[in-house]
């Protein structure tokens, strides 16, 4: 027989030659030395890690109960900006915090067991934006509504509570303004979530659904699509959405508004999801305290005070913060209890009021209203998606 042009001797050639053998060995070979490099990063990283972790464990030593408070937010922030700007990639910055929230989570933990009251029950808004702002080692404690977290945090029967103020659709979560009136607790940090409802049931079909619950929240801002998709079911609210999950189990032709991953935690179907009405809704949650955290470099205050009833009354407190170039990013008045037609009123000021530069300043707002609290000095908060299912995915 004569070789062909391809220098192969007769008929047809094998697929496979001993150069395709020499190249797969070659591949297996360089993934070979891959996983030997990640191995022996892994390693390292270990290393590293416990050596982080010794150091957690003598400032717990060093701090022998001398400093109450272990959440440090101030610096726990400085420690993510630092990293984030100098981290070169390919690891990206987003990644990078969420690894840094339970390193630090675990650091705390460390040094102390940490108790978190949040408004339960488990699956709630509530409980994953407790997680994202502080990782998963925390014990936490679900609180059946908003004014038992407080309770827990006054009490010190919790160590920090995880409480909703506002959301971008639906603005003030007014049974959180009344509680700082109510209980002496302190806001230590915020942190802001984009939230995603869905429709969950152990139906399988839209059509056999006759009845909606879920928190007043939710239902606000899917509000437009259950008139549009069930207009004829009954709505009714409850002290949380995972509490509305929970009760469909023994209701087949109802549905609840929440977190899709309810739906794995109560073998639930999700019936349609996103449903809110606008898809850019966001919810800003407080961290309390029962202490004020006293770190040297804080950038927002949040204050609550009442003013005399004259005319003007209030125009004098805005132009004396205004007249410090103070920006209010926040004012709000509630009912004061027991006092009809008497208000009490919320803000949030991009300073910290606190500072020796301002101390004329409060000062004279002390004297110009009826009463003057400052419920906190504390860093802008963090950004944080829930809305795809991933409780800890940091906006970077």
């Amino acid at each position: 027989m004569t070789a062909n042009a391809t220098g192969n001797t007769g008929g047809d050639a094998p697929a496979d030659g001993p150069g395709d053998d020499a190249r797969t060995g070659s591949l297996e070979e360089a993934l070979l030395d891959l996983r030997r490099g990640i191995d022996a990063t892994d390693d390292a990283i270990l290393e590293l890690l416990n050596r982080r972790a010794a150091y957690s464990l003598e400032v717990g030593r060093r701090k022998d109960g001398r400093d109450s408070a272990i959440f440090k937010p101030f610096r726990e922030q400085e420690v993510l900006d630092r990293l984030t700007g100098q981290n070169p990639g390919p690891l990206p910055a987003a990644h990078l915090l969420s690894i840094y929230r339970e390193i630090l989570s675990s650091s705390r933990r460390l040094q102390r067991p940490e108790r978190v009251a949040y408004l339960g029950p488990e699956g709630t808004f509530s409980h994953f934006a407790a997680m994202a702002a502080l990782g998963h080692s925390p014990d936490f404690l679900p609180q059946p509504t908003i004014g038992d977290v407080f309770a827990a945090v006054a009490a010190k029967q919790a160590d920090l509570g995880v409480v909703p103020l506002e959301n971008s659709l639906q603005g003030t979560v007014g049974q959180s303004l009344d509680n700082f009136q109510r209980h002496a607790v302190f806001i230590q940090a915020e942190i802001s979530c984009r939230v995603s409802h869905a429709l969950l049931s152990m139906a399988t079909d839209l059509g056999a659904i006759d009845t909606v619950y879920s928190h007043p929240q939710p239902l606000a801002q899917c509000a437009a699509w259950l008139k549009t998709h069930l207009p004829a079911a009954r709505v009714i609210p409850t002290d949380s959405t995972a509490a509305a999950a929970a009760r469909l189990a023994a209701e087949p032709r109802a549905a609840s508004i929440g977190h899709v991953k309810l739906a794995a935690m109560h073998g639930l179907h999700v019936l349609a999801s996103p449903i809110e009405d606008l898809p850019d809704n966001w919810t800003r949650f407080f961290i309390i305290g029962p202490e004020d955290t006293k770190q040297q470099t804080r950038d927002k205050t949040s204050i609550l005070f009442t003013v005399p009833n004259r005319p003007g009354a209030l125009y004098q407190v805005l132009s004396h913060l205004a007249g410090e170039g103070i920006n209010l990013t926040k004012l709000e008045s509630r009912p004061i209890r027991g006092e009809k037609w008497q208000y009490v009123f919320f803000a949030d000021l991009q300073c910290d009021i606190t500072r020796e530069e301002y101390k004329k300043l409060l000062a004279t707002l002390k004297e110009q209203t009826h009463s003057l609290r400052i419920l906190g000095c504390y860093p802008a908060g963090r950004q944080v998606d829930l809305a795809d299912g991933d409780t800890g995915k940091t906006e970077a």
